[in-house]
């Protein structure tokens, strides 16, 4: 459901649709004189709308991220000269992960042409 959300709020007629409730919400509340539960109703209705989406971007930023580490991870296997310690290198604990960036920068500084 989340990713059909995001896939629907992605498209430029969304904001079309948003502008034009916002529009028939103002004339509604004109005509009607804007009682005193209109604005409690205004209040909680823009806060599940952005409490929803917040999790529909989350979902889809989630998404984005874990296609792109596995392509990532698809490029390191296809590559003879890769180090395969990087595959999947964001599922290794921190002590790892620091170890590989200690072994980076002093593979950097020794690298030919560096002096």
């Amino acid at each position: 459901m989340l990713h059909r959300l995001g896939e629907l709020s992605a498209h430029a007629g969304a904001g079309l649709v948003v502008a034009a409730v916002m529009l028939a919400w103002l004339i509604a509340g004109l005509v009607i004189g804007f009682p005193g539960w209109w604005e409690n109703v205004l209040y909680v209705t823009s806060s599940l709308v952005t409490l929803i989406m917040v999790f529909a971007v989350q979902h889809t930023q989630a998404r984005q991220s874990t296609a792109i580490q596995r392509k990532l991870d698809e490029l390191l296997r296809a590559l003879p000269a890769a180090d395969n310690q990087l595959i999947a290198v964001e599922e290794v604990p921190e002590q790892h992960l620091q170890a590989l960036n200690h072994r980076n920068i002093i593979d950097r500084e020794n690298a030919p042409g560096r002096r």
